[in-house]
């Protein structure tokens, strides 16, 4: 199977997105094919050895939709799209004006003057005929709908553009006749519909130019990122920096990145300082200090200072393309939420079509005039709005993903946005997670005269020639002005370690059993190791020449925002439970601190895939939180599975939400989000099913006997532009909110 994306040109509404994806999954070999109307996107999933991409190509096509790879759409042909399309608009708004000048103008403004020629009382002839060349001026600069209206319907897949083309089609032939006969009678000037025939059409090219415009605004986020790999780089040919296309470096390559200038790869610092600005990736304000062996990511931007950079990953594999192609990805999947919308749209137009025909023949019926009937035809198939329900998922999505990028909350899909609003338990990892995950020296206990320093000192010398994460915590803390010479060492596996100073003097630095093996007598540390254990810390002990002198406690510091996460989560409603492989005396003292609902101690991560499965077995929506590696199984497991302060293959591969930066807080801030765009999507879902239900009745007139209420077209064309209009705007509102 293989997955391909194509831009599809042409489509008006959702009608046009449910007819591809009908036609596409047709075809055998298809295993998944999904439109998103907003990006104009196909993504299709399909096996090679039964269909081929030139079978997809020519099924699209025959729709008589444009198609071509995703990656081959340039800026320029878009540019030069939209620029046709506004000078066309600009046209058509002119002779609309004129046309309603013509036809209403003084019905609208008492007394306005109106050339004789074109008088309705005085030339009734010329009235007729200015108005048939101006609407079809505007018909003929809107001729892309008729050509897709008609041809959509002959397909037997009728879309928005169907219904503006018959209704304006009809409107325009019936004027046209009427203007025929008044030859014979005068009277038929009262008879024409050319107004509405160009106005409609000028009313809805100018809604979807506006839709179009506002469409482009929720992908600001996706242009801003892409936006950010600089087009040069600073690179070292002979010892000396020369600027090349940044298109040209390759890993392995050493560039420099000057103040000012944007990193033009992911790599490794080797040599320099600088603060680097990373707040499009992770939505952290303050800058990041890089010196040697620290990783710095393509676009980030160099606040101050210079570093040299050796090239690890360009183009493609950066993370940068990473995060773009992660929340595009996102941006392309639709949501649960939208299946309904999508079931509708896939009959509305035929549906409209139907009432549209209806309500003309029982008017007729009725015994009211043809062109009566005429107007309601009209104005059903023009008021009726497919686009509204096809923008109302997508448009929430797009900004909901983009307003989560820009935060440094990554979301994979729009059924993951959608879970997450229903998250009642959130399971978290410990290490790493809420805590930082690198040990430190909190408590130092010295015995028999000797001073905290004297320990740190011996401890800290014999501790830096292990890798353990303990021994680096306490070489890190010695002095800077050590006491003690190490001669000789050794490791001791799950133990500690042993050494030999150059005095002569053995010391031992390890946990109580290290003691006990060299008959060692602890008993004055005995308080310091239960008291520290309780807290869930960690102890090695000091002897020095077979006595212990002392010992060393140390912790994993809790995160900023660990514990105002717990509280936020609890003031949602949200349960809460600690997970983690630590023994369980030190989880149990994390999770009181932190003030968690639960807590489950020593779990191998390959258990903690199990520990999920049984927490979602009371019906609950489990949310798994960790660092995205060792909790691969459990993520992939939980309903969400959020990796936190990671950008790693693993997270991103395993993960629905990846959390870019290093901040607990934003497991709070991914749930409101989910929160806030399902809410959105339901009030454009709403207002478009609203908009509908009520808007068609009204047309067909079901107000006129009562009331006397008749809707004309224009007003119909108008509402309906309004309608997908209103969609998006009320979409682009999730741009404003905070997190």
């Amino acid at each position: 199977m293989i997955t391909k994306t194509y831009h599809i040109g042409g489509m008006s509404c959702a009608a046009c997105a449910a007819s591809i994806e009908k036609r596409t999954m047709r075809l055998e070999g298809t295993a998944e094919s999904s439109v998103n109307l907003v990006a104009e996107k196909l993504t299709i999933t399909y096996d090679e050895s039964k269909l081929s991409e030139q079978d997809i190509i020519s099924a699209v096509e025959k729709l008589e939709f444009t198609i071509k790879p995703f990656e081959e759409v340039t800026k320029v042909e878009a540019a030069e799209e939209d620029a046709g399309t506004k000078t066309g608009l600009i046209l058509s708004c002119i002779f609309a004006a004129l046309l309603l000048y013509i036809s209403m103008g003084q019905m609208l403004i008492k007394g306005l003057p109106v050339p004789g020629i074109v008088n309705m009382h005085m030339h009734p002839f010329g009235f007729a005929i200015s108005q048939m060349i101006l609407a079809l001026a505007i018909m003929i600069i809107g001729r892309k709908k008729f050509v897709s209206g008609f041809k959509s319907l002959f397909h037997g897949s009728p879309n928005m553009d169907t219904l503006v083309a018959l209704s304006c089609s009809c409107a325009f032939i019936y004027s046209l006749v009427m203007t025929a006969l008044m030859t014979k009678n005068p009277e038929n000037v009262h008879n024409l519909y050319f107004e509405s025939c160009g106005v409609v059409l000028t009313f809805i090219s100018l809604g979807k130019y506006l839709e179009s415009r506002s469409k482009e605004k929720t992908k600001d986020a996706i242009t801003g990122l892409m936006n950010l790999a600089p087009l040069k780089a600073m690179l070292i040919k002979d010892g000396n920096p020369v600027e090349v296309d940044a298109s040209e470096i390759k890993p392995g390559d050493v560039v420099l990145v000057l103040s000012g200038a944007r990193v033009p790869c992911d790599g490794i610092v080797i040599d320099g300082e600088a603060e680097l600005d990373e707040s499009a990736f992770t939505g952290e304000s303050l800058p990041v200090h890089k010196d040697f062996g620290a990783s710095v990511i393509c676009g980030s931007v160099n606040t101050s200072g210079s570093v040299y950079v050796e090239v690890r990953k360009v183009g493609k594999d950066t993370t940068l393309a990473g995060i773009v192609q992660f929340v595009e990805d996102a941006q392309g999947k639709k949501a649960p939420i939208q299946s309904l919308a999508d079931k509708v749209a896939g009959v509305f137009v035929p549906a409209v079509m139907g009432i549209a025909l209806v309500a003309a023949v029982i008017w007729l019926l009725a015994g009211y005039s043809f062109s009566f009937a005429l107007k309601v035809f009209t104005c059903v198939l023009v008021i009726a709005c497919p686009c509204a329900l096809g923008l109302a998922t997508p448009t929430a999505i797009i900004c909901g993903t983009g307003l989560g990028a820009q935060n440094g909350i990554l979301i994979r899909s729009g059924e993951a946005l959608e879970t997450t609003k229903n998250v009642d338990v959130v399971v978290l990892d410990k290490t790493g997670t809420v805590t930082k995950g690198k040990p430190i020296v909190s408590d130092i206990l010295a015995l028999d005269g000797y001073t905290n320093e004297d320990i740190l000192s011996i401890a800290g010398e014999v501790e830096k020639y292990s890798d353990h994460p303990l021994a680096k915590a306490v070489a890190k803390a010695r002095p800077s002005a050590a006491k003690a010479e190490v001669e000789d060492f050794s490791y001791v596996s799950g133990r500690g370690m042993k050494a030999s100073l150059k005095d002569g003097r053995a010391v031992i630095c390890g946990n109580a059993a290290m003691l006990e093996e060299a008959e060692i007598n602890h008993s004055g540390a005995d308080e310091f190791l239960i008291a520290k254990g309780l807290e869930g810390k960690s102890c090695i002990l000091v002897s020095l020449d077979g006595k212990c002198i002392g010992g060393i406690a140390l912790s994993d510091e809790l995160k900023d925002g660990s514990k105002e996460l717990i509280d936020k989560l609890r003031a949602m409603n949200i349960k809460t439970i600690l997970l983690t492989g630590d023994s369980s005396g030190a989880a149990r003292y994390v999770a009181k601190t932190l003030g968690v609902d639960k807590v489950i101690g020593g779990v191998l991560p390959k258990d903690k895939a199990s520990v999920v499965e049984e927490i979602k077995k009371d019906g609950s929506c489990v949310m798994m939180v960790g660092d995205g590696v060792n909790d691969a199984p459990a993520l992939v497991t939980a309903d969400v599975g959020c990796a936190i302060g990671s950008g790693s293959d693993i997270a991103i591969d395993s993960a629905d939400i990846v959390l870019m930066k290093d901040n607990p807080l934003d497991v709070e801030k991914a749930i409101t989000l989910s929160r806030l765009t399902i809410r959105n999507i339901k009030q454009n879902l709403f207002w478009a099913f609203f908009y509908n239900c009520i808007g068609i009745p009204i047309a067909a007139g079901v107000l006129y006997p009562a009331f006397n209420l008749l809707l004309s077209p224009m007003i119909g064309g108008l509402a309906m532009s309004f309608s997908s209009v209103f969609v998006v705007t009320n979409a682009l509102r999730l741009k404003t909110k905070k997190l």
